[in-house]
C-alpha cells in the first residue's frame, strides 16, 4: 500500500497549511487540489508542503477528489487519505482509519463522525440524516456517514465504480455504488473540531446540495449504470 493524503480545497487559504502540516506528519505525500479559488489557497497549501493541483473554476467537491484520484494514481499511489481542508478533521485521528486501511486494504475507510456535545445547524443536521438514512434504506444495509469527507480510499477500485457526481453528492454517491458492488465499507468513529456556528465557514448549501444528493441516489438506484 502506498498511501498519499488528499485534500480538496476551496476559499481555505487561512486553515488548508495547518491541515496539509497535520496531514504530513502521518503520510509523506499530501496533494491538495484548489478547485478554482480567487484567494491564496493554493500558496497557502504549498507553504505547507503539498504538491497542488488547480481547477481554473469551480467545479466541485466530487471534481476535485476525482482530479487528485487520477493525479495520485499517475504518481504510483495505491490509497487516498481524504480530508476536508477546513480543519474539521483532526491529525490525531489520522492513524485510526490508516490502521483500518492496512487490515481491509480493498475497502473504503469512513471516519463516523462523533457530533455529540457539537452544535450543528438544523438544516445541516437534517440534510445528514436524509442522506443517511435513504442510502441505508436503498443499501440495504449500514453505511457509514455518507457526507464525512474524512476517508481512505483504494484508488484503483474507486474510479471503477463510475461516480457522476461532482459536487457534494460524489462522497454519498460513492458509498452506494460500492455497496451495490459488495465493496467493504468500514466506519471508524473519530472526533472532529467544530467551530462555534457563527465562525464556520462551509461551502455546502443546504437545500441545494441535499436535494442534489437525493436526485444523484434516485439516479443511481434507478439506473444502476447511469
Amino acid at each position: 500500500m502506498v498511501i498519499a493524503g488528499l485534500v480538496p480545497a476551496y476559499q481555505a487559504e487561512k486553515t488548508v497549511g495547518d491541515v496539509v502540516r497535520g496531514v504530513r506528519a502521518h503520510v509523506e505525500r499530501v496533494l491538495v487540489v484548489d478547485d478554482g479559488s480567487d484567494d491564496e489557497t493554493a500558496a497557502a497549501a504549498g507553504r505547507g508542503g503539498a504538491t497542488v493541483v488547480r481547477h481554473d473554476e469551480n467545479r466541485g467537491k466530487g471534481a476535485a477528489l476525482l482530479t487528485g484520484f487520477a493525479a495520485l494514481a499517475r504518481s504510483g499511489a495505491t490509497h487516498a487519505l481524504t480530508v476536508d481542508a477546513d480543519g474539521q478533521h483532526l491529525p490525531g485521528e489520522i492513524p485510526r482509519l490508516l490502521e483500518a486501511a492496512e487490515r481491509e486494504p480493498t475497502a473504503i475507510v469512513v471516519g463516523v463522525r462523533r457530533k455529540t456535545g457539537h452544535a450543528i445547524r438544523g438544516i445541516n443536521r437534517l440534510g445528514n440524516a436524509v442522506a443517511d438514512r435513504l442510502l441505508r434504506a436503498l443499501a440495504g444495509r449500514a453505511v457509514p456517514d455518507t457526507q464525512s469527507g474524512f476517508r481512505v480510499y483504494p484508488i484503483t477500485r474507486t474510479l471503477a465504480l463510475g461516480a457522476q457526481g461532482r459536487r457534494f453528492d460524489f462522497e454519498t454517491e460513492i458509498l452506494l455504488r460500492a455497496a451495490r458492488a459488495d465493496l467493504r465499507l468500514v466506519g471508524v468513529p473519530v472526533a472532529v473540531h467544530y467551530p462555534p456556528v457563527a465562525e464556520r465557514v462551509s461551502h455546502y448549501r443546504p437545500w441545494r446540495d441535499t436535494v442534489r444528493i437525493v436526485r444523484t441516489v434516485g439516479r443511481v438506484w434507478l439506473r444502476p449504470g447511469a
